[in-house]
């Protein structure tokens, strides 16, 4: 899959009109081949969460991060790195503890001295922080200082080290996870970090049937070989993608009236969301909803974003932006339950 096609060698060319160019349409019929090629790939280590595996990517061919929370041994980390090695990128795994320091993750500067002239100086060493994919394990277990310089790294894409600057490689993407399960000794991410993970993604228990599966795998087989299938070229081609390929109005407002109806001080806001919710959704659930649209379009062949491309992607992007309130969790409503409700309650504009 990494040899030229005419897409591949259409990288280099750039338009900054919204219509689809000849160049992208090649783009999204490789990629739909790359696609089902990098899950049939992945099979062979891991055995079902095909809703995640398509989220992640998702967010990788969106230039953006996601949040997996699920309990342990689900095989959060081993698809991460599985993911990482199909897409021919750094991978690093950093633990995340309560003695975590940001200069553990980052890197430090230390006293570097010549062996030719005997002059020191001092020299920079760089963190874990310092690859294409970071899984940040159990993050919620750092203090605020160490997530605050994650922070930094996952918006700027860059560290800052002793007043200097330094770029993170490109491309760049922090893929953490959390226990819903234990809660001692753990530092909640305040909602301005939590915001800035397009997707919290549920990883569920396996079926009956995927896991005798797993069990029969992990039991009496070796572990296949899972052999590259896109390059960073691919990526940051399919990235280009992406942007370029144009979104109808009708669809673009149709994301906004979703995030909208979270918001229970406007107009916009609907009745059980103004019962449930004490904070709705900002402006960056939009935009995360219109661009995820959009890889989800090119992911299933589509040259054309839709209003159900929309609602496809609209659980794991708002179920951690919107807080139901104690009214909502008295009744055991939660937020993917009120999502729900509210794509039923918005009509899918024209053009669907």
């Amino acid at each position: 899959m990494t040899a030229a096609t005419p897409a591949t060698e259409a990288i280099s060319a750039t338009h900054e009109e919204p219509v689809v160019q000849d160049t992208d349409l090649q783009a999204v019929a490789y990629f739909k081949d790359a696609y089902a090629t990098l899950k049939a790939e992945l099979a062979k280590v891991i055995v079902g969460q095909d809703d995640v595996i398509e989220e992640l990517l998702i967010a990788i061919f969106t230039r953006s991060h996601a949040l997996l929370v699920g309990v342990p041994g689900l095989a959060k980390t081993l698809l991460i790195s599985t993911l990482a090695q199909a897409l021919q990128l750094g991978f690093k795994r950093i633990q995340f503890t309560p003695d975590l320091m940001p200069s553990d993750i980052t890197g430090t500067e230390v006293i570097y001295q010549d062996p030719a002239t005997n002059e020191r100086q001092f020299k920079f060493l760089p963190g874990p922080i310092f690859a294409n994919v970071i899984l940040a394990d159990e993050i919620n277990r750092t203090p605020p200082k160490t997530q605050a310089a994650m922070l930094e790294a996952m918006q700027e894409r860059r560290v800052t080290v002793g007043g200097t600057n330094y770029k993170l490689p490109d491309p760049f993407f922090v893929l953490a996870t959390q226990n819903p399960v234990e809660q001692e000794g753990t530092y909640p991410l305040p909602e301005a970090q939590l915001d800035r993970f397009m997707f919290m993604i549920y990883v569920d228990y396996p079926t009956p049937e995927q896991e005798l599966m797993i069990v029969k795998r992990g039991t009496t087989q070796i572990p296949e070989a899972v052999r590259p299938v896109l390059g960073t070229e691919h990526i940051h081609y399919l990235q280009g993608a992406v942007r370029r390929l144009p979104a109808a109005d009708h669809v673009v407002e149709y994301a906004q009236k979703i995030v909208g109806a979270t918001r229970t001080k406007t107009a916009q806001g609907l009745d059980f969301c103004k019962k449930w919710l004490t904070w709705g959704a900002g402006p960056r659930a939009t935009l995360n909803l219109v661009m995820a649209a959009k890889a989800h379009a090119i992911l299933q062949g589509q040259v054309y974003v839709s209003c159900d491309d929309v609602a496809a992607v609209a659980l794991p992007i708002m179920r951690h932006r919107i807080i139901p309130n104690f009214a909502a969790q008295s009744e055991g409503v939660t937020s993917d339950d009120i999502t729900r409700k509210i794509l039923k309650a918005i009509p899918q504009s024209q053009g669907e």
